[in-house]
C-alpha cells in the first residue's frame, strides 16, 4: 500500500502514520517528494485491508494499493527516477551516464594502477575490479581476496575514482563494505536471498546484476529483498541472459532497459562485456545501451587482455577504451545526455 500525505502535512503527522503502520505489523518506508510525502507500507498481503483505516488519520490524503509484487522497486511507489549518490559529487540515475571500467580480476598493483589511471584519463567515473571471483571451475583463479581489495583502495587513492567490486558471501559483506563505494552482487548470487537481506542492512549502494536465466520480475523481486531491509540504494545491471544463441557468450537483453524504466524507479546499468564475451562488439553494444536509455555502462578493460587471468577475450585494451569513450560521448549527446 501507498499512503499519500496531504500537501503541507507536518512531520508529527508523518511520524504518527508510520507508527500506526508499524503497529499493524508492516514496515514503513518514507519517501519525501517536492510537494508531499509518500509512505510505503510493506507486509503480508492478507493484512493490507487493515491499512485502509488510515484514510481517516489526520494528514492522510489517500491510501492506494500497489498492484506490483515488487512494492518498493515499483514506479507505483515512486514516480520519479531514483538518483543514487555514489561518492561526493557523483550520482547515478540523472542526465549523466556513469562509466564503470576496469579488469575482471585484480592481478597486481601495477595492473590495477595502470588501468585506473587510464580510466581517469579517458573520462571514466568509477574503477571496477574483482577481488572475489565466482568461477565456473573450482580450479580457475578465484581472486586475491582482501589483498585485491587493498589494491583497489590504492587505485582509488591514486585517481579519486570510486570503486565497485563484488561480494560473494554473507561472511564477506563487512569486509567488502569497508573497501567498496558500490557493492556488486553477481549474476550467480541474484537469488541468494540471505546475502541480499544482509546487503539491505548496509549503507552502501548495491549493484545488482541480472541472473543468467532471471526474468525481469524475478530480478526486481531480488531488488525488493534489499530494499525491504532498509537499503534504498539499488542499481540494476543488465549483463546478458542465456538463450539458444551460441555466437556470443550471452544475449544482451536491451529490451530490459526501457521496460525497467517503465516498471521501476531504480537506475539501470548495462554490462556489454559479460553479455557478449567478444571484445570487438563490446563498444557497439555499449553505444546501443546508451541510445536506449541506460544510466551507466560497465566495461572490462585490461592493459594486456591476452595475458589477463580471467575474461581476457571480452576485455578492451586501454586504447580501445579511450576511443570508445569518444563514441559514447557522441551518442550520449545525441540522446540529450552527458558522460
Amino acid at each position: 500500500m501507498i499512503i499519500v500525505m496531504k500537501v503541507g502535512a507536518s512531520q508529527a503527522q508523518v511520524e504518527h502514520v508510520t507508527q500506526k503502520i508499524e503497529a499493524l505489523g508492516f514496515k514503513s518506508h518514507v519517501i519525501e517528494g517536492e510537494e508531499r510525502c509518500v509512505i510505503g507500507a510493506i507486509g503480508h498481503e492478507k493484512k493490507k485491508a487493515d491499512l485502509l483505516a488510515l484514510n481517516s488519520v489526520p494528514g492522510v490524503e489517500a491510501v492506494i494499493p500497489i498492484s506490483k509484487p515488487y512494492k518498493l522497486a515499483s514506479k507505483e511507489l515512486r514516480k520519479k527516477p531514483s538518483i543514487i549518490k555514489i561518492h561526493k559529487n557523483l550520482s547515478i540515475g540523472g542526465d549523466k551516464i556513469i562509466i564503470m571500467a576496469g579488469p575482471c580480476s585484480v592481478e597486481s598493483e601495477e595492473q590495477i594502477l595502470r588501468t585506473a589511471l587510464a580510466v581517469k584519463k579517458a573520462g571514466g567515473h568509477m574503477i571496477r575490479g574483482g577481488a572475489f571471483k565466482p568461477r565456473t571451475s573450482p580450479y580457475s583463479f578465484q581472486g586475491l581476496a582482501e589483498a585485491g581489495l587493498k589494491l583497489l583502495d590504492k587505485a582509488r587513492q591514486a585517481t579519486g575514482l570510486p570503486v565497485v567490486t563484488e561480494v560473494m558471501s554473507q561472511r564477506d559483506v563487512e569486509l567488502v563494505e569497508r573497501y567498496a563505494d558500490v557493492v556488486q552482487v553477481g549474476a550467480r548470487n541474484i537469488q541468494n536471498f540471505s546475502l541480499l537481506k544482509e546487503l539491505g542492512k548496509i549503507k552502501k549502494p548495491i549493484l545488482l546484476k541480472r541472473g543468467m536465466a532471471t526474468t525481469i520480475q524475478e530480478w526486481l523481486m531480488s531488488a525488493e529483498y534489499i530494499l525491504s531491509e532498509g537499503n534504498p540504494q539499488v542499481i540494476l545491471c543488465e549483463r546478458g541472459i542465456r538463450t539458444f544463441e551460441t555466437a556470443t557468450r550471452n544475449t544482451l537483453d536491451l529490451n530490459a532497459v526501457p521496460i525497467l524504466k517503465k516498471e521501476s524507479h531504480l537506475p539501470i546499468v548495462v554490462d556489454p562485456s559479460h553479455a557478449t564475451g567478444i571484445r570487438d562488439i563490446v563498444i557497439p553494444m555499449a553505444l546501443a545501451a546508451v541510445a536506449c536509455g541506460s544510466d551507466g555502462i560497465m566495461l572490462e578493460i585490461h592493459p594486456n587482455p591476452d595475458q589477463a587471468w580471467s575474461d581476457g577475450m571480452q576485455s578492451l585494451t586501454l586504447e580501445m577504451f579511450a576511443e570508445g569513450m569518444q563514441q559514447l560521448r557522441a551518442v550520449a549527446k545525441a540522446v540529450g545526455r552527458t558522460l
